[in-house]
């Protein structure tokens, strides 16, 4: 049976997940803001243009909600008519977890997130669910990888070491991401959970040090968080404190992590600088 793919947003982890899928036979399609070429993917432009639906097996939503809430949804909904699917994932964030002051969390938890965007993913989250579609939810900690790492910061002497007390994040590698997407491609189960996150959570003044250290560079400057000059958005990430258990990948998909901490997944990264 031909297998058809749709990224709805052929960003970042999509990307990953698609040269993964391609030399196991996968038809891969995109959508993007530009409908321009990406990574040999000719993406079909969203909004603007009818979905790709013809043939597609398999479905892929990154994109963001909104104060108006899931984007993408409703327009899949009506232009699939009575075209069955056989998987669709959803790319949420561990943000919906909300701050449990360092404490570890599960699948299980209760959600209660502290920020706005944390509460238009519940909502999101909730909507794919309440669909007929065979959806599975993935949610992301912090993304990393090739192009998205320290490394360009510390090179400019810009990175700092930003010290909040007992604040630790989690994070997982852009090959494990598409790692355990394929493995839940393989082994379909709708309606399950899924946290994606490395074995361990790691204060961030921590990453940049390794970073630094891989380098060769001169340690970043530490800096209090109370006084750091920080974006909005950036701040933000720190009002939530948690500890992200990653147990049902490995025991329902069977998933190994490339890259079980963030030493390792740096240093491959350091190996792609030389």
């Amino acid at each position: 049976m031909n297998k058809t793919l749709l990224c709805l947003g052929f960003g970042y982890s999509a990307r990953a997940l698609a040269r993964r899928l391609a030399p196991e036979g996968w038809r891969v399609l995109g959508t993007s803001r530009e409908g321009q070429l990406v990574d040999g993917v000719q993406t079909i432009k969203w909004p603007g243009s009818p979905l790709p639906l013809d043939g597609v097996t398999h479905v892929l939503s990154s994109i963001a909600p909104s104060e108006g809430g899931d984007p993408v949804l409703q327009c899949l909904m009506d232009q699939l008519g009575g075209q069955n699917l056989d998987w669709v994932g959803y790319l949420s964030t561990t943000a919906v977890y909300g701050d449990h002051g360092g404490a570890w969390v599960d699948e299980r938890t209760e959600l209660a997130p502290s920020t706005t965007r944390g509460h238009w993913r519940v909502a999101a989250e909730r909507a794919w669910q309440a669909s007929e579609l065979p959806v599975h939810v993935f949610r992301l900690a912090g993304i990393y990888g090739p192009g998205r790492g320290p490394f360009a910061k510390v090179k400019s002497g810009q990175a700092r070491r930003i010290i909040k007390p007992d604040q630790v994040f989690s994070r997982i590698h852009v090959e494990d991401i598409a790692q355990v997407l394929t493995a839940s491609l393989a082994r379909p189960n709708p309606g399950a959970v899924y946290n994606l996150c490395d074995d361990i959570p790691a204060p961030p003044q921590d990453v940049i040090g390794f970073a630094a250290e891989l380098l060769g560079q001169p340690l970043p400057p530490v800096v209090d968080f109370d006084e750091a000059e920080m974006s909005p958005m950036a701040r933000s990430f720190y009002a939530e404190n948690k500890r992200v258990r990653n147990d049902r990948i490995k025991t329902e998909l069977g998933v190994e992590l490339l890259y079980p901490d963030y030493r390792s997944g740096l240093e491959a990264l350091a190996k792609l600088e030389d």
